[in-house]
């Protein structure tokens, strides 16, 4: 399946990596990089898939989260966190926010795309 997926994160280096993971895989890549930015880029693309990091300035991915789950149309849409930070509470309040899942970077680029399709297919 291939998806409209919209990346969040303030890294250009982790936006192009994983831009260049899901182009391969057949995806289309739209890039924001906080959480404010994120929320203005949706008034123009409906993703079908978020990707976003926790640590951002302006709005964390958690905070992210959190709104676009209180937004009409974006209940069903899943959010992946993609982020360094592996402690169990930031995990919790994650999956508290909504977020459909949570992977730790470093990443392989085929581990990113298997969990990707695998959200998709849900």
């Amino acid at each position: 399946m291939n998806a409209n997926v919209l990346i969040v994160d303030d890294s250009r280096t982790v936006r192009m990596m994983v831009r260049s993971a899901l182009e391969q895989a057949g995806h289309r890549v739209t890039e924001a990089y906080d959480g404010v930015n994120a929320i203005a880029t949706l008034e123009n693309v409906k993703p079908d898939l978020i990707i976003t990091d926790v640590n951002m300035p302006e709005m964390d991915g958690i905070t992210l989260v959190r709104e676009l789950r209180g937004k009409q149309g974006f209940p069903r849409i899943p959010i992946l966190i993609l982020t360094t930070v592996q402690d169990a509470e930031m995990k919790e309040k994650g999956r508290q926010a909504g977020a459909t899942g949570w992977m730790c970077k470093p990443f392989q680029p085929d581990q990113l795309t298997a969990v990707v399709q695998k959200v998709l297919s849900r």
